[in-house]
């Protein structure tokens, strides 16, 4: 309708008006909407061309979509495939930027090996299957659980090595000197620390469980643990009697009872433990003494009477006498691999001459008893002209024959005599130097096993089910009279689970631990809840409990672990997944019907921490990591403690200088793997008294409203060992407790009956006695705030006010008390600290002294260094007692 009303040059000038001289568009704006509407028309075809495309693409084949033709931005083109590509969606990638870290440290650290353990890289063969094993663990008759004490160095870890060698076919590289060489090399098995290997003494207990035979050849399950000999590792040893129903005390013959065995004699006589006596190195008195077997008689028997004698003042004479005829005590060389009880030498005899009564004959092979070779019989009297007594006769001058032929004799003789013997080897082992030969011919003739030995042990050491009686009223702390308590009193696989757990040992990798203990009653299974109970455990104050699941369970054999499925009563098991409740030692439970359980007693060590160390990381970003090792340490180490003083140090409290030495490696090498420093060691004090207080001390609780007077003095000489060592205890009854007061130490009756308690713990030396008069004194309301003056009595004791170390030897009077008669102005935040501080002022009225521990020492030497000696010990302020 335009182009007809207008005409073309109207229609020319117009648009002209719409285009500059440039020909850019300068006319009124154009309608967006038409543009939208066929943009969107065209967008629509697009869409479904492409969409007839794909469909093509699908049904005939891939067709070129222009991405190759696409423009691609420099930032987003893609070089390399994604993580998620190369690994997979599960794998966990971790981008490390490159200078975060020095070129020199792996991004992924390798896996560093721990070599501070010797471990067997797959189980060794035995002589007996596994499950041979497992099935007659379910029979406590057949279970004997022994711990093996001695001295150091009299043959603790040689005698194992016997009876490894006798139940193992460990693959031993047979040494570049020879035969020989191999057949004396010393394998230290139960040493499974390559320390203990380096320092050739033995500073962990280590178990093991071997089936043995004795002469009758009926096999017995022993679970067996080899002890540290020196004093500093004696907490070792408390572990591994509360472990054991008796104890096989080794003895050299040489050296005799010394020190330490007294002290693990008295030790395992408090724990009521059977003890069986093995005198070692029989060997040393042919070889080194030389002497005379007459002279070797009179030596073995002082041994054996020094013995006794310990064992009888130490129990009272209750323990039965050790004496060879009744194969209570057994002789050995456990460094030439032989051993026998006098039974079993008799069954030589019996072998040659099959008439003759080896249990007769054994009988008659100890003491005054002469052979009379006229009538051929045994009478107490020496025949006419004089003779040796029957153990020189028929045992020692035949082991003295033996041993100089094997040694002096030529060749020829000597296989003369074994043929007549009835001894057998081969022509290469005559070849050998003289003590490996020696080794060969002395364990041939005796047998190449420990029968006697094994006889001896099942005679006089009892099974668990004879020993579970005293076993549980020494160790467990609740009543018997409960009906799951008659269950651990017959060692009942069938009742409910109680298990004692008295170590920890870590796994190869030293990251994380693994409780050791015995099944006292019930069966323990993999994947049983249970529920473990730590040492701070009570029916009234249940928080140390928790309930865990076993994951795995083994029987810990020193450097490899047979894994088994369930541990009936009687047996030593080593457990997995219950090791984060526990720090040193703990009771294990079943999670149902155990409600009313109470725990093991903690372990009774016979010595205390004395040697402490600050130790701080020497760089000062690892403190977590020192930290952490501290607490491993912590469970490692039974008798270990560690704190952290007002100062901020860290202090490490140990038994001496060579067990903190130990601490220490492990902290460096093994837990936390990291330099740290150490100060110089210091001594642990205690703080005593020495006079009664001079004046009565009075002190006010915060509120003003009670009053406590006390006053302090020194104890009677010898009951603050009585109370050690648990002669008296706290948990008697008050009329039994005052009986014992009145008749040893004099008490008057009132304050024998009026003893409130014992601090720092139950086993503490220091007393609390109530002194008040009634008419004097509100009982009622003095008994209703008695927990709470024996709180701050034990707080008080704990931490000493001269400088903060325990109080001993101390026994505090409460002879007044003016007590708030409402319930509100008597609680605990008024009274503790109120005798806290009567306690002290007590103390410091009573001429308060510093005690320092003292080191007893037994010291061997020739006479020429005698005055070497006496300088050192006067360098050290030391004393010579005896001489």
């Amino acid at each position: 309708k335009y182009r007809e009303a207008g005409t073309v040059a109207d229609m020319e000038e117009e648009q002209m008006d719409l285009y500059d001289e440039f020909g850019n568009y300068i006319g009124p704006e154009l309608d967006s909407d038409l543009e939208e509407e066929e943009d969107d028309a065209d967008r629509g075809v697009h869409s479904e061309l492409d969409g007839e495309m794909d469909d093509a693409g699908t049904e005939e084949g891939p067709t070129d979509d222009g991405e190759e033709t696409r423009v691609v931005l420099h930032e987003d083109k893609k070089y390399y495939p994604t993580a998620v590509e190369v690994y997979g969606e599960e794998v966990e990638t971790t981008v490390q930027e490159e200078d975060s870290q020095p070129i020199t440290q792996p991004i992924v650290a390798p896996i560093k090996p721990k070599d501070f353990d010797v471990v067997e890289k797959k189980q060794p063969e035995t002589s007996y299957s596994t499950e041979f094993l497992t099935g007659l663990m379910k029979f406590p008759q057949l279970v004997r659980n022994v711990a093996v004490i001695g001295h150091l160095h009299h043959g603790k870890t040689s005698l194992m090595d016997n009876l490894v060698q006798l139940t193992h076919k460990l693959q031993v590289a047979q040494s570049r000197m020879g035969l020989g060489s191999t057949i004396m090399a010393e394998k230290r098995y139960t040493d499974s620390r390559i320390d203990e290997q380096k320092r050739g003494l033995s500073i962990k207990a280590s178990p093991m469980t071997l089936l043995l035979q004795n002469s009758k050849e009926k096999h017995y399950v022993c679970n067996l643990i080899d002890t540290p000999g020196h004093v500093a590792f004696s907490d070792e040893v408390t572990a591994a009697l509360r472990l054991a129903d008796g104890c096989l005390l080794v003895v050299d013959v040489i050296e005799g009872v010394m020190s330490n065995t007294e002290r693990l004699i008295k030790h395992a006589i408090s724990q009521k433990l059977a003890i069986m006596l093995l005198i070692n190195k029989m060997d040393r008195l042919i070889l080194e003494l030389k002497l005379p077997p007459q002279d070797a008689f009179f030596k073995i028997r002082q041994v054996i009477e020094e013995a006794n004698t310990v064992i009888q003042a130490a129990s009272g004479g209750e323990h039965s006498r050790l004496t060879p005829d009744d194969g209570s005590v057994v002789f050995a060389s456990s460094h030439l691999g032989w051993s026998f009880s006098l039974e079993s030498f008799a069954g030589i005899y019996q072998d040659m001459y099959p008439g003759l009564d080896s249990v007769a004959l054994a009988r008659r092979l100890w003491g005054d008893v002469y052979f009379h070779p006229a009538t051929r019989v045994f009478r107490r009297k020496p025949p006419e002209g004089g003779g040796p007594r029957s153990f020189v006769q028929f045992v020692l001058e035949p082991l003295y024959k033996l041993v100089t032929q094997a040694i002096s004799e030529s060749e020829q003789d000597l296989k003369a005599v074994l043929v007549d013997l009835g001894v057998s080897m081969r022509q290469s082992e005559y070849k050998l130097d003289p003590k490996p030969l020696l080794k060969l011919v002395m364990s041939r003739f005796l047998g190449e096993s420990s029968a006697g030995l094994i006889d001896s042990m099942v005679a006089h050491l009892p099974s668990p089910v004879h020993a579970a009686r005293d076993k549980i009223e020494t160790t467990y702390s609740g009543s018997l009279a409960e009906e799951f308590a008659h269950g651990m009193l017959t060692c009942d696989p069938e009742a409910i689970l109680a298990i004692n757990v008295t170590k920890m040992y870590h796994k190869p990798d030293c990251e994380t631990f693994d409780a050791f203990g015995r099944v006292l009653s019930g069966t323990l299974r993999v994947g049983d809840t249970v529920n473990v109970l730590g040492e701070t455990y009570s029916l009234e104050d249940q928080e140390d409990s928790a309930l865990r699941t076993v994951s795995r369970l083994w029987l810990y054999q020193s450097r490899y672990r047979v894994e088994v499925t369930e541990v009936p009563a009687g047996c030593w098991v080593l457990i997995e997944g219950v090791e984060a409740s526990l720090v040193k030692t703990g009771t294990i439970t079943a999670a149902k019907g155990g409600d009313r359980f109470c725990i093991f007693r903690p372990l009774p060590f016979n010595t205390i921490s004395v040697m402490k160390i600050a130790a701080e990381p020497l760089n000062p970003s690892e403190l977590p990591k020192m930290l952490e090792g501290l607490r491993k340490l912590n469970k490692a180490y039974p008798l270990l403690s560690t704190k952290v003083e007002e100062s901020g140090e860290h202090v490490v409290i140990g038994t001496g200088e060579l067990y903190l030495d130990c601490v220490m490696h492990d902290l460096r090498h093994v837990y936390a793997e990291m330099e740290v420093k150490v100060s110089d060691p210091v001594v642990a004090f205690s703080e005593t008294v020495v006079e009664t207080s001079s004046l009565k001390c009075f002190a006010e609780t915060p509120n003003g409203k009670s009053k406590l007077t006390m006053i302090a003095e020194p104890l009677e000489k010898g009951l603050a060992e009585d109370i050690e060592n648990g002669v008296v205890s706290i948990s008697w009854e008050r009329k039994k407790l005052g009986e014992f007061f009145q008749r040893r130490y004099d008490w008057d009756l009132l304050a024998a009956r009026s003893v409130w308690g014992f601090a720092p713990d139950e086993k503490g030396a220091n007393v609390l006695v109530d002194d008040t008069l009634p008419s004097e004194v509100d009982k009622g309301l003095l008994n209703s705030i008695r927990d709470y003056i024996l709180q701050g009595f034990q707080w008080s004791c704990r931490e000493g006010p001269l400088c903060d170390e325990p109080l001993r030897n101390v026994k505090f009077k409460i002879l007044d008390a003016s007590i708030a008669s409402e319930p509100i102005n008597r609680g605990g935040g008024q009274v503790i600290p109120t005798a806290r501080r009567v306690a002290y002022s007590a103390f410091l009225m009573a001429t308060p002294r510093l005690m320092e521990p003292v080191y007893f020492v037994d010291i061997m030497a020739p006479i020429d260094c005698v005055p070497a000696i006496y300088t050192v010990l006067a360098r050290r302020r030391g004393h010579v007692t005896s001489e």
